[in-house]
């Protein structure tokens, strides 16, 4: 590494606001655009089958060009790679708004996705590099940016695009803020940090594949983000087709989102109390499993309680996130570890929602896809114990 980190406490205040400003900015692109799908569809003329590509563009995007951060760091610093995927970010979202053609639509929205897989990826280097005897605390900061950002982004684009005179109007303010929120990173370039390829914490993606717990890291992340993103593009879908007006099952939605942050907040004082000890992967199987079943059986009888038990099931993201700091030994190897979980595990996640609305196509009702998605849960817990043990992966 070059440039030690920032040693003063208004420095290091100032690199956390950053870390939070750039949190936020990493699902706007994913959730502003769902809310005015309709309309977009409308306006440019966009097929359902394009429609279909607007919703796993996100999966597919967080998986390839996650896969490849871990390069754009060693090459060219932490820092200057946090404000090229916030420049990303601006550039497709300001550009998807400038277009009249479905294809162009989606290829800036694949841009700013570029973006934001980076942005996904440096965030535990950061945190370890800046920050390293508060991994917990801070990852919960920005896992609760991201969950904030994403609930922001999906609960006022429709106000903005009522108020500026379209959807054009409330999807071009995130551009805007991402635009805004990339200036505390100009100011951090002149003190980068930077892994070289000589430098003993750098790690090569061979020593990355050979690793056992990268690889269960991916597989856990990959169940989480199944879980996740078939959630946000399914749900109300699910919970209409079940009895609830579209207004409520939106609300359901809502809940599942909400609940992840205070429950983000809470982990690393939840984290330091269980210890070693596993409690956190059973909660996250459990929990998510029963919300399922709840959703399958008794939909229209409790609908928040299955909404909220899907959300705390949801706290796995805040974990995992958590874990690739401490279970690595240096912003090196939380660099490569992040890119090659994050990149496998987002690539095996895109089978979730997809295969979610497969299943319901061949089948005609939501039953089969929901009970697999019950299942499908129970493997976080023997996953996460893996995870859990004390171990290192550089």
């Amino acid at each position: 590494m070059s440039n030690a980190r920032p040693e003063s406490r208004a420095a290091r205040v100032f690199v956390l606001v950053a870390l939070i400003l750039l949190a936020l900015n990493l699902r706007a692109a994913v959730g502003s655009v769902g809310v005015v799908l309709a309309a977009v569809r409308a306006d440019l003329g966009m097929s359902a089958t394009v429609g279909g590509v607007v919703t796993t563009l996100p999966v597919l995007c967080f998986a390839v060009f996650g896969s490849t951060a871990g390069g754009v760091v060693r090459g060219i610093g932490l820092h200057r790679t946090a404000a090229l995927s916030l420049l990303v970010i601006a550039t497709g979202l300001v550009l998807r708004v400038m277009t009249s053609s479905p294809t162009l639509f989606n290829l800036a929205s694949g841009f700013a996705l570029a973006g934001a897989a980076t942005g996904n990826v440096i965030l535990p280097a950061l945190v370890k590099r800046h920050f390293p005897s508060h991994v917990p605390t801070v990852s919960a900061f920005y896992t609760a940016a991201i969950l904030t950002g994403a609930t922001l982004s999906s609960a006022v684009t429709v106000p903005l695009s009522d108020v500026t005179g379209g959807w054009r109007g409330g999807l071009l303010a995130w551009g805007v803020v991402a635009g805004i929120t990339l200036l505390p990173w100009l100011f951090l370039l002149r003190h980068d940090v930077r892994v070289a390829t000589t430098d003993p914490s750098a790690v090569t993606l061979r020593q990355t594949m050979r690793s056992r717990l990268a690889w269960a890291m991916a597989l856990f992340f990959a169940l989480q983000s199944a879980q996740a993103y078939t959630q946000f593009g399914w749900l109300p879908e699910i919970y209409t087709a079940a009895g609830l007006t579209p207004g409520t099952a939106a609300l359901m939605q809502t809940i599942v989102s909400g609940v992840g942050i205070p429950t983000t907040l809470a982990l690393p004082a939840i984290m330091r109390r269980v210890g070693a000890r596993p409690v956190l992967p059973w909660i996250f199987g459990i929990t998510t499993a029963a919300g399922w079943v709840g959703v399958l059986l008794f939909a229209t009888t409790a609908p928040w309680l299955w909404a909220l038990l899907l959300g705390l099931g949801g706290a796995s993201f805040s974990w995992v996130m958590t874990m690739l700091g401490q279970r690595s030994r240096t912003p090196g190897g939380t660099a490569a570890l992040s890119s090659f979980v994050q990149g496998v595990g987002y690539l095996m996640a895109a089978i979730g929602p997809f295969g979610a609305g497969l299943l319901q196509d061949v089948t005609g009702s939501w039953a089969v896809p929901v009970t697999v998605l019950a299942v499908l849960a129970l493997p976080l817990i023997p996953v996460g114990r893996y995870i859990n043990r004390p171990q290192l992966f550089d």
